[in-house]
C-alpha cells in the first residue's frame, strides 16, 4: 500500500492501556494559559521513566470556556488511579495554582470515575477557602497573593490508550524531521490526543527490555538506529534511508489514537524524501492494543 508514493508497511503499532484525564486551564491571557499548561505537562514523555505521560491537547477560545477566558486543554495519563491522583494533585498544585490568574476545570465528560483533586487542594487556603459555582460546576476558591485560584472539585478519568505510534523513514535526517513536524501539526487538530514527547517527536526510540544489561526494562531500538545501520550492524532500516523519527500518541480511546495516526501519516506522506511509514511493536510484550497501519485507510 502507498500514499503519494510512500510505502505504508503491513504492520501494526502496539499500544497499551492507561488512565487518562483531561483538564482545561484558563487564564487572563492566552499566553498565561499556555505557560501554565506547559508547566503542568512537563517531565511527561513516557512512563518508562517519567511519573506520567502528559501534553497539551488543544486551545479553547474564551467563547467556549466556562469562565469566558482563553484556555488550553491538557491531558495527564498514568497506569493507576492512585498514581494519577498523585500527579494531578502535584501538577495542579505546583504548576497551575502558582501561575498567574489561572483556573482549572474538568473536561472529561465520559469519565469512568473521578478524583477529588480540587477538594484536596482547597486546604491550601488554610481555612480561608470558599466555594462557588461556574457553569454548573462546583468550584473551590483558594485565596492566593495575586487574587483567587479557582479549581473544580473533582476531575474525571477513564481508561485510555497510550503508545499509538508510527515511524517516518526518510532519505535524510532533515527530510524526516520536516515530515515529523508536519505530522505533529496535523495531529494537533485531532481532539482527545496528545503527542507527549518533545515537540511531539521521538528522537530516541526504544524497545522493551535490553540485550546487554539485565537491569534495564527498556533500551535503544538498535535495529532502527541510523548510525548502527551505517556501521553494518543488523538493521530493519532500508538501505536508502538516512533519517528515522517516531511519533507517539496517547488518547482518550483507541478511535482517537487511530484518527491521530491517520492524520499524522497522511501529512508526513506529503513531504518529499519520505520513503516509508513503519510502526513499533514488540510481539505483545508492551500492550494489548494493535493498530494496523493499513487498516487506518
Amino acid at each position: 500500500m502507498e500514499i503519494n508514493g510512500v510505502e505504508i508497511k503491513d504492520t501494526y503499532a502496539e499500544a497499551f492501556g492507561i488512565k487518562v484525564t483531561r483538564l482545561l486551564v484558563t487564564a487572563a491571557t492566552k499566553k498565561l494559559a499556555l505557560v501554565a499548561a506547559t508547566e503542568a505537562t512537563g517531565y511527561g514523555t513516557s512512563v518508562i521513566g517519567c511519573p506520567a505521560e502528559a501534553g497539551v491537547d488543544c486551545y479553547v477560545p474564551p467563547s467556549e470556556t466556562p469562565d469566558g477566558r482563553p484556555g488550553y486543554v491538557i491531558m495527564i495519563c498514568n497506569g493507576s488511579k492512585k498514581k494519577l491522583d498523585h500527579e494531578l494533585l502535584e501538577r495542579i498544585g505546583m504548576c497551575i495554582l502558582t501561575a498567574p490568574t489561572t483556573a482549572v476545570f474538568n473536561v472529561l465528560d465520559d469519565a469512568d470515575d473521578e478524583l477529588k483533586t480540587g477538594f484536596k487542594l482547597k486546604f491550601f487556603g488554610d481555612g480561608y477557602e470558599d466555594e462557588t459555582e461556574i457553569d454548573g460546576r462546583k468550584m473551590h476558591i483558594i485565596p492566593i497573593m495575586s487574587g483567587d485560584f479557582l479549581v473544580e472539585s473533582t476531575f474525571g478519568y477513564k481508561d485510555g490508550v497510550a503508545g499509538g505510534n508510527f515511524f517516518i523513514i526518510a532519505d535524510s535526517k532533515m527530510n524526516g524531521l520536516v515530515a515529523a513536524e508536519v505530522a505533529v501539526d496535523a495531529i494537533s487538530s485531532v481532539p482527545g490526543v496528545i503527542t507527549p514527547f518533545p515537540g511531539g517527536m521521538v528522537a530516541s526510540g526504544s524497545k522493551v527490555g535490553c540485550n546487554s544489561y539485565d537491569f534495564l526494562d527498556a533500551s535503544t531500538n538498535e535495529k532502527m538506529c541510523i548510525s548502527l545501520k551505517e556501521q553494518g550492524i543488523e538493521s530493519n532500516i532500508r538501505e536508502d534511508a538516512h533519517g528515522v523519527f517516531e511519533i507517539v500518541i496517547d488518547g482518550v480511546d483507541a478511535d482517537a489514537v487511530s484518527a491521530a495516526m491517520k492524520a499524522g501519516i497522511e501529512a508526513a506522506c506529503t513531504v518529499p524524501g519520505v520513503l516509508e511509514i513503519d510502526a513499533g511493536n514488540f510481539g505483545g510484550n508492551l500492550g494489548a492494543h494493535k493498530i494496523n497501519l493499513q487498516d487506518l485507510f
